[in-house]
This record gives C-alpha cells, sequence and structure tokens, in this order.
C-alpha cells in the first residue's frame, strides 16, 4: 500500500452529519416523487396521461439513467474508460439529473459500499442485520432506500478525492439543485410547448418529472436490494452481489451485478451470452465517436479465472 493509499484509509468513514434542515429537504425529494408514483395508476384512470406525457418520460428516464449507470457509476466511480472533457461534464449533470444525489456523494457513497460490501461498513447491505426472515426484511427495507434517511454522509476525502480535486465536478456538484429543478421542470415546460396548453405542462410535470424520477429511483435501489438478495452467481466475488436479469433492461444493464462485483471496473457488467446491457454499448458508441478511450472491455481470461467452477 503506498503512503497516500495509507493516508486515505485513515480518513473516518463519516464527515459529518446533516442538519435537521437539511434532513427535511432530502426526505421531500425521496418522498414527494414515491407519492407521485403511488398516485400514478389512480391518477391515469381514464385521464392525465397522453402520448406525449409518455414520450417524454421516457425520454429523461433514459438521459437520467445512463447519466448513473455509464457516467456516475462505470466512469467516475470505477474508471471504466476515459472521456473527453465535454463529455465528462455531461454524463456529471445527467446523472444529477436523477435525483439520485450529487456526483460527488453518490461517487463517495458507492466506492465505501465496494470496499465493505456485505459487511460491516457498507452503507446500503441488506445482510448487516442477520440472516432470519425479520432481518432480512428489515435488511432490504434499509439496502433499498432506509438507508438514505441517516443523516451521516461519506467522507468525500476518503472515497473521492479525485473528484473533490477536480474543479469541474466542484461546479457541477455545487450546483446540484439547479439539476433537480431543471429535471422537473424540462418535461413540463416541454409538455406545455407540445400540447400548447397549461394542462399539458402539468401533466408532462407528474409522470415525465416526479413519477419518472420516483420510478428510476426505484430501479436504482432494487440493484442495492434486490441484487445483493437472489439471483445467480456465475463469478466469484466476496460479497453476495447476484446478477437479476428482470431489471437489466431498466437498469440498462446495472443488474448484472455479480458480473460488475466479480471484476468492478469492466466497462461491461452483461458479459455472458444473452445479457443485455445498453450501457456497455452507449460505452462503445462513445469509443467509436472518439469521446471516450482506454475502455476496459471485459478479458476472456480474465472472465474464465473468475468463473465459478460446478461442484
Amino acid at each position: 500500500m503506498s503512503t497516500a493509499d495509507v493516508r486515505t484509509a485513515a480518513k473516518p468513514l463519516i464527515s459529518h452529519r446533516r442538519s435537521a434542515g437539511q434532513m427535511i429537504v432530502l426526505k421531500t425529494f425521496l418522498l414527494v416523487p414515491f407519492v407521485a408514483l403511488v398516485a400514478a395508476l389512480p391518477f391515469a384512470w381514464g385521464w392525465g396521461l397522453n402520448w406525449v406525457d409518455l414520450g417524454l418520460a421516457a425520454l429523461f428516464y433514459v438521459l437520467g439513467t445512463l447519466g448513473v449507470t455509464v457516467g456516475y457509476h462505470r466512469y467516475f466511480t470505477h474508471g471504466a474508460f476515459k472521456a473527453v472533457r465535454p463529455l465528462r461534464i455531461a454524463l456529471a449533470i445527467a446523472g444529477s439529473m436523477a435525483v439520485q444525489g450529487s456526483v460527488i456523494f453518490w461517487v463517495a457513497s458507492h466506492r465505501r459500499h465496494h470496499a465493505f460490501a456485505d459487511r460491516e461498513g457498507d452503507p446500503h447491505s441488506p445482510w448487516l442485520f442477520g440472516t432470519s426472515p425479520a432481518a432480512l426484511l428489515r435488511g432490504f427495507w434499509h439496502a433499498h432506500m432506509g438507508w438514505m434517511f441517516r443523516s451521516e454522509v461519506t467522507n468525500y476525502d476518503r472515497f473521492a478525492p479525485d473528484l473533490v480535486a477536480d474543479k469541474d465536478l466542484r461546479l457541477v456538484n455545487r450546483y446540484f439543485w439547479l439539476w433537480i429543478t431543471l429535471s422537473l421542470a424540462l418535461p413540463a415546460v416541454l409538455g406545455g410547448l407540445l400540447t400548447w396548453s397549461w394542462w399539458g405542462a402539468v401533466t408532462a410535470f407528474f409522470w415525465a418529472g416526479l413519477v419518472r424520477i420516483a420510478f428510476l429511483h426505484h430501479v436504482t435501489w432494487s440493484v442495492n436490494s434486490i441484487c445483493h438478495l437472489i439471483g445467480d452467481r456465475p463469478f466469484a466475488s466476496r460479497d453476495k452481489a447476484a446478477n437479476f436479469w428482470p431489471l437489466a433492461i431498466l437498469s440498462m444493464g446495472e443488474s448484472w451485478h455479480n458480473s460488475h462485483h466479480a471484476d468492478p471496473t469492466c466497462a461491461r457488467h452483461g458479459v455472458l451470452r444473452g445479457q443485455v446491457d445498453v450501457s456497455a454499448r452507449v460505452i462503445w458508441t462513445f469509443e467509436k465517436l472518439r469521446l471516450a478511450h482506454d475502455v476496459r472491455w471485459p478479458k476472456p481470461e480474465r472472465l474464465a479465472a473468475k468463473r465459478v467452477k460446478p461442484a
């Protein structure tokens, strides 16, 4: 371990705790979209939903999801490829519009997850409370969204010093409130313009804004919860991460979670035959357009070494 690594490891896991006011804001942005999602079906029963809303919801869902999967996760957290500066900034903004936390917060939390995966110190493992049915039910809630209601904040200087040192990312991080505002306002503005009505703006705000954010939240959180509880584990890893195919499309390839934990810096998570990984295809496109380079694609010999041998 280098001297720099020793200094980093010596820093505490938690840098500070959120104030009461910050917790109110956090809970608002977590719970209001959730309430909108719960209300979505009765609200849509016979009225309040049209093709403009669906199209805008799909557009902003894809933008935010890829911002998280390609940007926050595979690029900023794990360095699965290198990107030119405009793409780097664009990915940070797109990820911010998913409203899952600022780029430095998200990356620091996720690197901590990998450092302590399914052990004490992991911020969102479903296995932290035991293996009984009651403990796993509590663990599922904690891993899915309960952990975000805690006031503790992962130490940026320990887990994301490279992002803290980047002036572009510090700026994007500082204006997280602006990207949230745009994520909610742009669908409403576009809905109003496309339908040329105030009602079109209202329904687009509800469906392509609130409901879309909540739906994306739960898809991402399901990777933390479901994909550490059930699924296939074809590769050896130090934790209980599993591949869960039903989420593959909605998560843009993130639910091939066992493959990811077995080889975290790999740009493709769906490494086996038939495993759809939309995020990997997007990275491939960036590479072809020369916006990304030094992409860490899976290597057959590494996959073979990690593959679990039949009993």
